[in-house]
């Protein structure tokens, strides 16, 4: 007999404040074990899990969960000063412990512990599974890298052992190596699982594939892979259906056709019996009624087929996925091939970017590879004029120089937005030049359309995040001569990425290009790969030919 589900929805919506429909109608549960959730970016996945962890109301319909949730947002909130005990969620526990066996026998002490007498020991135990040592209990989050953070996140939703856990996105900004751990740990939870990933590898992990798409939440048994051929072979019966419904309909009109050449002639006979007077006027009338009513009802007839063959091809037809996606036109900086656009410095030697090459920098978390490309942005030639301070690579690591002011960044995290603007007021500032129906025109290629671009920023998803700081980036006014890229397929679908790469492969401007997405990077026809070390020497590597 299966399990309970662990999550129930029913008939389930949610309207923002400012009236715009984030979920409308969802039905649907997720299973007690290990359940992947997909959907394009924007259709509320990440909505979905809010309103399972209780985090939102819905407006209508019920949530039902069969216990307690922890859940593992999109963009984990970090405060560096923070331990990472504290990450952990176990600093509390942890403090009583070390106090009472201090001699410290105040009551309050012996509440925190419970009976986790052991759970320093058992968090020691899940840092040593993630590489990290034991006295990293005691350093601060700003002491690991982001790619550590997240899965020391992960780790203390472990140690709580909540019936119900739900993670969105957990392998964003994830090297391969951790990546590697991350799975590890999935495979091995106990208790209900619900991640929310565009990361396949991880997926196959699943025991059941849930998706979120026009408002229906459907499931599928097995992990990602059975998904996909599930949806290919739905695909295809809905692409056969929607042929034979046309093929129908186009019967169906041509019999109506016929039908009204038929009564015309028969019109057109009884004309002439008329005027000729071949037959009593009474009997002619009487014959010219009940024709009259016999194609009436024939013509219902017919339209009612017609109708119904129309209806059998909407219905086919909706079937039938026709997915919108982005479609990002990059502007032509016009940069010559031979204009120095940046360079890269280690303690040895210095690698420079001209013209429209395009560059990878590569390397495990917590090298430094963000902290470079922020260095980058910040070392403009106008900058430089304006801001004084120490000259690069005083520290002794690795540093950047631009020689461009015109620089579009993309940071890993879309923090810098402002929450409470809405999608137009944030790509105008960055193109206050442009006027306002050409930018909405733009934003449209990035499906943020009609009232959509009055939505504040608050209420995005990470992918719709993503959408926002893409656009600002684009249509900035002069367009960015160099392009700065720091994980850009975070939170994108893969149809998405397929738009990215198209449009990056028009891109006549230069590239750098921070990403552990080695598929996508593989896409970019790549100038040269530079890999970041942790004793910050950058290498190069040979590229794929």
């Amino acid at each position: 007999m299966p399990a309970a589900p662990s999550i129930v929805f029913s008939d389930v919506s949610l309207t923002w404040s400012d009236g715009v429909p984030a979920l409308t109608g969802i039905t649907g549960s997720f299973g007690a074990g290990r359940t992947g959730l997909v959907g394009l970016n924007g259709s509320g996945k990440s909505t979905l899990l809010r309103l399972a962890a209780g985090e939102l109301t819905p407006s209508a319909g019920t949530v039902i969960v069969s216990g307690d949730v922890a859940h593992l947002p999109q963009t984990l909130p970090l405060h560096v000063g923070a331990r990472v005990v504290d990450l952990l969620g176990v600093g509390a526990q942890v403090d009583a412990v070390r106090a009472i066996e201090s001699g410290d026998t105040a009551e309050r002490h012996f509440d925190a512990v419970g009976q986790e007498w052991d759970v320093e020991a058992r968090a020691v135990a899940a840092l040593a599974e993630l590489g990290l040592p034991a006295d990293a209990l005691e350093r601060s989050v700003g002491q690991i890298s982001g790619g550590e953070a997240l899965l020391v996140a992960v780790a203390g939703l472990r140690l709580r052992a909540a019936p119900i856990t739900l993670l969105d996105e957990p392998t964003n900004n994830l090297d391969r190596d951790a990546r590697t751990r991350l799975a590890e740990q999935v495979r091995t939870w106990r208790g209900a699982l619900v991640v929310v990933s565009h990361d396949t590898t991880l997926l196959e992990l699943m025991d059941e594939t849930a998706e979120l798409h026009r408002a229906r939440l459907s499931t599928v048994e097995g992990p990602y892979s059975a998904y996909r051929a599930h949806v290919e072979a739905e695909q295809s019966a809905a692409q056969q259906d929607e042929r034979t419904a046309q093929q129908a309909l186009r019967r169906e009109r041509r019999q109506r056709v016929v039908a009204e050449t038929v009564l015309a002639r028969r019109a057109r006979y009884a004309r002439t019996d008329h005027e000729n007077k071949r037959k009593p006027k009474i009997v002619m009338n009487q014959r010219r009624t009940e024709a009259q009513v016999s194609a009436g009802k024939l013509r219902a007839g017919l339209d009612g087929d017609v109708e119904r063959a129309r209806a059998a091809l909407c219905e086919a037809a909706d079937r039938v996925r026709d997915d919108a996606h982005i479609h990002p036109e990059l502007p032509d900086p016009v940069v010559p091939g031979g204009r120095r656009l940046l360079e890269l410095h280690d303690r040895e030697r210095t690698h420079v970017v001209r013209g429209p090459e395009r560059v990878a920098l590569t390397g495990p978390n917590g090298v430094g590879k963000t902290t470079l490309l922020e260095d980058l942005v910040r070392s403009t030639p106008r900058r430089r004029q304006l801001v004084a301070g120490p000259a690069p690579g005083s520290t002794g690591g690795p540093w950047a120089v631009a020689h461009t002011d015109h620089i579009g960044y993309l940071a890993q995290r879309s923090d810098e937005l402002d929450e409470h603007a809405s999608i137009l007021d944030v790509v105008r500032a960055a193109a206050p030049h442009r006027p306002p129906q050409q930018v909405r025109s733009a934003l449209a290629r990035f499906l943020l359309r009609a009232d959509a671009v009055h939505r504040q920023v608050a209420t995005l998803s990470g992918g719709e995040r993503f959408r926002v700081a893409l656009a600002r980036l684009l249509l900035a006014d002069p367009p960015p001569q160099l392009l700065v890229l720091d994980e850009p397929t975070n939170h994108l679908d893969v149809q998405t990425v397929d738009q990215l790469v198209a449009a990056l492969t028009a891109y006549r401007g230069g590239l750098l290009v921070v990403s552990h997405d080695d598929a996508f990077l593989a896409r970019l026809h790549l100038s040269n790969r530079l890999e970041l070390s942790r004793d910050g020497t950058l290498t190069e590597h040979a590229l794929p030919t």
